[in-house]
């Protein structure tokens, strides 16, 4: 059965009250942090070198990417977060430091492992337009001693958390000894688990609250492409995971949802305009389980993050979203569907 997830209307009022009730609330983030770094300038002309644009940096700065990026969407709805990840004993181990204390996140849950370099993406535009993209890392997986350290922290945090964000970007952290640690822990206190997967762990996650991939991670790992028309597709998919409810994101499509009762809701995308999509899956996870953290039922919670997600989107670059912003769009949604319907066009 196919049902719309957007049919009841989320009121103002029931909204304010949910978003209150998200700020007392304690998430713990784990998995692969990175900085992300834009320098942004002019290109005037080819390098003699190399048919390549010389591009002249006027301006750069510095933003929290993956896990750290989803701590501080937390932290921006007014939710206590506590991230734990690694970071090379480095400069931009320095700089993500000084990023988390802007964004009010404390740093005393990050394991420093000297032998990587802090994950980070360089992102070189030129008059708006991105020339090159560079990738900073070591993927394989996190030493022993590093891993130890980082299951002495889960174990600190998960004490009196509300809910469990694990945001898998495939660079080594998310061991399997780190997913099932936080899995046991998050079982044990009942809490919300939502994860953010990628293909090497896709499977590991059994049990998990809510499971959050795009189109392409699915198909990748059901090794099949997805019938989305097909009824059994995501139902089935559901299954294979073994987890509660499914959030499949499709970009400019929107999201389906499939609950744990098998019901199928497409929730169609809230933007308005998209200036820029990076970041915008790790405002859903933020947004959706922190609500989910707060008492939200999961068709609630997929729709607040929808929301966030049309405003992030409108952003340049990786960006943060605030519950004031989500209450406007929301305002603006159902303004617009008011004018549709007095013209006769719903």
């Amino acid at each position: 059965m196919t049902t719309s997830a957007t049919d009841a209307r989320l009121t103002r009022d029931h909204l304010e009250r949910l978003f209150t009730q998200m700020k007392a609330r304690r998430i713990v983030v784990v998995g692969d942090a990175m900085l992300d770094i834009y320098l942004a300038g002019e290109a005037e002309r080819i390098s003699p070198e190399a048919p390549v644009p010389v591009v002249s940096v006027h301006t750069r700065r510095h933003a929290l990417g993956g896990a750290a990026n989803v701590a501080a969407n937390v932290a921006a709805i007014g939710a206590e977060c506590l991230l734990v990840a690694v970071i090379g004993d480095d400069d931009r181990g320095d700089s993500f430091r000084a990023e988390l204390a802007q964004h009010r996140l404390a740093d005393r849950h990050i394991v420093v492992a000297a032998a990587r370099p802090t994950t980070s993406k360089t992102r070189v535009t030129a008059r708006g337009q991105q020339v090159v993209r560079i990738d900073e890392e070591i993927e394989d997986p996190i030493l022993p001693r590093t891993e130890n350290q980082l299951l002495g922290q889960l174990d600190a945090v998960m004490a009196d958390a509300d809910a469990i964000l694990i945001e898998d970007y495939n660079k080594g952290t998310l061991t399997p000894a780190v997913i099932e640690r936080s899995m046991t822990l998050a079982r044990k206190r009942g809490i919300p688990v939502v994860v953010d997967p990628k293909f090497k762990h896709f499977f590991a996650y059994r049990g998990a609250t809510l499971f959050k991939p795009n189109r392409r991670e699915l198909e990748q790992a059901m090794g099949a492409t997805l019938d989305l028309a097909h009824p059994d597709a995501l139902p089935t998919s559901l299954d294979q995971l073994g987890v509660d409810n499914l959030l499949l994101t499709l970009g400019a499509e929107g999201m389906v949802l499939v609950t744990k009762d098998k019901q199928i809701g497409r929730i169609p995308t809230m933007a308005r305009e998209v200036f820029d999509v990076s970041g915008a899956g790790d405002t859903v996870t933020a947004w959706v389980g922190t609500a989910l953290a707060a008492g939200a039922s999961v068709r609630e919670a997929a729709q607040v993050a929808n929301y966030a997600a049309g405003v992030e989107v409108g952003k340049s670059g990786v960006a943060t979203v605030s519950p004031a912003e989500v209450l406007a769009m929301h305002e603006a949604h159902y303004d617009q569907l008011g004018k549709l319907r007095r013209g006769g066009l719903l």
